[in-house]
């Protein structure tokens, strides 16, 4: 287990982000902005570019960013071309971080950490980043594969290794499924035998990283005082984090392993994994209706989500001792002053750096002081 699970007793220092660099992404051929450590407030019309600087600030950490699109759609007009986004942020320390594509590797991101090349999984050693779209608003009416997805990003957040053993086990699940599929003779029994033990060794970390997690985060939503925001219960439903209930150590990985093997052929014939960590859910009720999310109305589904975001900041702070930066895309637009003006006081009574974009600078007139505005048109921004 992580060493996040210790609890973490000094009050939790801010991670933000200082400045911003853009060459060839997205609407913008060269740009750069310099904001505060407090909340950023991102205005313009609709097109402007707002979400694109969301997205800049979002490939600082691991993963293809707020929209999950292919790298290279990220450069400038949707072209061939090459894009970069640098920053220079405070993660308990300052930091000079880069990433982008360059002409020979349009598919593989490069990534910069203090001038040397690292992994791009290495990135959650050093910024802890979350966010929330108006693409996000359907995550509990749709598939699983969206929810595992936002509950990966919640786990990376407390488990900065959990981006390389998700890798790894994908790795070798795919290795997996290939040899499985090959038509020319039984599979190796040999080879089959280390891929699945990868898969095991990996799968069970991932497995025991989100179920901490999920833990972590129920006692954190049933410490947070009642708000105008929705609470909700979470539990995670995968085979192998519910073993993890059942069973400990060795006993998993055994458990895990031999349902591999007697799963060889209906894996064979289904031309996937059909047990793992891949399938797994995020399960989540709103606890004072004690219904389904997907069951919610779409405002009470924007409100639970909301929750979350802000309970799981507030537990990253707790046990890492730094809060994550937030991006909360249009989060304003569909508030009533009331909780508008709830939100606000949370975010800034809770010291971390949270990025939100809007349309109308009159919905943020509650952080007038307290915030840093970048005005966004014609594909410049201006502070």
């Amino acid at each position: 287990m992580s060493s996040a699970s210790s609890e973490i007793t000094r009050e939790p220092a801010p991670s933000w982000v200082a400045r911003v660099a853009l060459r060839d992404f997205r609407s913008y051929i060269d740009q750069t902005v310099e904001v505060g450590s407090g909340p950023v407030v991102v205005t313009g019309e609709n097109g402007a570019g707002k979400t694109n600087l969301l997205e800049a600030v979002s490939l600082l950490s691991p993963g293809r960013g707020l929209r999950g699109v292919a790298l290279s759609e990220l450069a400038r007009g949707g072209g061939p071309g090459t894009w970069a986004v640098s920053a220079r942020a405070d993660a308990q320390g300052p930091v000079e971080v880069g990433t982008g594509t360059t002409p020979t590797s349009r598919e593989r991101r490069q990534v910069r950490v203090n001038g040397a090349t690292v992994a791009v999984a290495s990135l959650a050693e050093w910024l802890s980043i979350l966010w929330l779209t108006p693409a996000m608003d359907r995550l509990f009416a749709e598939g699983a594969t969206g929810r595992r997805r936002f509950l990966d990003r919640l786990t990376l957040a407390l488990h900065p290794e959990h981006a390389g053993h998700s890798a790894r086990y994908e790795a070798a699940m795919r290795a997996r499924n290939r040899l499985l599929a090959e038509t020319d003779g039984p599979a190796d029994p040999a080879w089959l035998g280390a891929l699945e033990r990868k898969m095991v060794e990996h799968g069970v970390c991932v497995a025991e990283a989100r179920r901490d997690t999920v833990a972590a985060l129920g006692d954190r939503l049933d410490r947070t005082p009642e708000s105008l925001f929705a609470r909700a219960r979470v539990r995670v439903d995968g085979w192998a984090e519910n073993e993890l209930e059942m069973l400990v150590g060795g006993d998993v990985e055994d458990a895990f392993a031999a349902e591999l093997r007697q799963r060889r052929g209906q894996d064979a014939a289904a031309g996937r994994a059909t047990l793992g960590p891949h399938r797994t859910d995020l399960a989540v009720v709103h606890a004072g209706k004690d219904m389904p999310a997907e069951r919610c109305s779409t405002g009470e589904q924007k409100a639970l989500l909301l929750g979350l975001i802000l309970a799981h900041a507030e537990l990253v702070g707790e046990r890492t001792g730094r809060r994550p930066v937030l991006l909360l895309d249009e989060v304003a637009a569909h508030l009533d002053a009331g909780r508008r003006d709830a939100l606000f006081e949370r975010l800034v009574g809770g010291g971390g750096q949270v990025w939100m974009t809007g349309t109308d600078r009159s919905l943020f007139a509650g952080l007038e002081g307290r915030a840093s505005f970048v005005g966004v048109e014609n594909g410049r921004l201006q502070v």
